[in-house]
């Protein structure tokens, strides 16, 4: 659901800089998962309140700023149950993960290891044979999604794999 950056005061809070912004998951959501580098731990979430494009949310038993330290740079996620459901040709980023990419000719661009938020859009990171590409996440170049076969079609414009 997004990255924990920082303490928020001394009674335990955290900052969340949430992936979706949009989502209303963290009215529902009591149970979390907190994961870094493969490392899982379940927790439940006590309260959240939306603070600009952040969030400020509260872990039950975290009570300091010591306590609220350890978690800084783990992912918040939840249980796939947890997710609202989606509309056709929808999907969330974590199901991208994993998938090959390739171009429109069938040239192999690599695995999509990772994706990044920005205020413009996503990107998906792509790790190819030599470098990382930084694909956005848009119509125009993302032509198909096949989980079934595990693959990305993209047509980039002229340049973008250059990068």
């Amino acid at each position: 659901m997004g990255e924990i950056v920082t303490t928020h005061g001394i009674e335990g809070w955290l900052k969340l800089n949430p992936y979706n912004t949009e989502t209303t998951i963290f009215s529902s959501a009591r149970e979390v998962i907190l994961e870094k580098q493969g490392h899982r731990v379940a927790h439940v979430l006590d309260s959240n309140n939306p603070h600009g494009r952040q969030h400020l949310i509260k872990l039950r038993g975290v009570n300091s700023i010591e306590e609220a330290r350890q978690w800084v740079g783990f992912d918040l996620c939840v249980p796939e149950t947890a997710l609202e459901p989606l509309k056709p040709g929808e999907y969330y980023q974590y199901q991208v993960m994993g998938l090959e990419v390739f171009e429109r000719s069938g040239a192999r661009v690599g695995v999509i290891i990772g994706v990044q938020s920005t205020p413009g859009g996503d990107l998906y990171v792509v790790r190819g044979e030599d470098k990382e590409h930084m694909i956005p996440a848009v119509k125009e170049i993302v032509e198909k999604v096949d989980f079934f076969a595990g693959r990305m079609i993209i047509d980039p414009p002229d340049g973008l794999l250059d990068l």
